[in-house]
């Protein structure tokens, strides 16, 4: 049963760096002591887990990015004919600007795992 308890403040520890939580935060978030948290960040097999959820994290955001874009694409279509609504222009024009990075750093991950697979054998 301790197990089961360290393998869920581990999972929660991971989550909480996975978002961007300082280890201090990511401790407290996730209930247990930083030195615990220092000796699990040592860990390669823990800091792979954490770097796992940060890529399934941005592998979501890049889907709510991509349905996101046709909409602004639709929205900013209409309003090539509009006046006064510069507000409305810039947000369109960051949610393109932004899923096309998003985009590309998702083709460079991938083509650096399929490199890392390669090169593994």
């Amino acid at each position: 049963m301790a197990h089961r308890g360290r393998r869920n403040a581990d999972e929660n520890l991971a989550l909480a760096l996975a978002s961007g939580q300082t280890l201090r935060d990511a401790a407290v978030a996730a209930r247990v002591g930083e030195r615990t948290a220092t000796r699990r960040w040592a860990d390669p097999t823990f800091r792979q887990r954490v770097a796992d959820l940060r890529g399934e994290m941005v592998s979501r955001a890049l889907g709510r990015m991509a349905d996101g874009m046709a909409e602004a694409a639709d929205v900013l279509r209409s309003l090539l004919a509009a006046e006064g609504e510069s507000v409305r222009l810039g947000a369109c024009r960051a949610m393109l600007e932004l899923g096309v990075k998003l985009r590309e750093f998702a083709d460079v991950e991938e083509r650096f795992a399929a490199l890392e697979r390669r090169a593994e054998g």
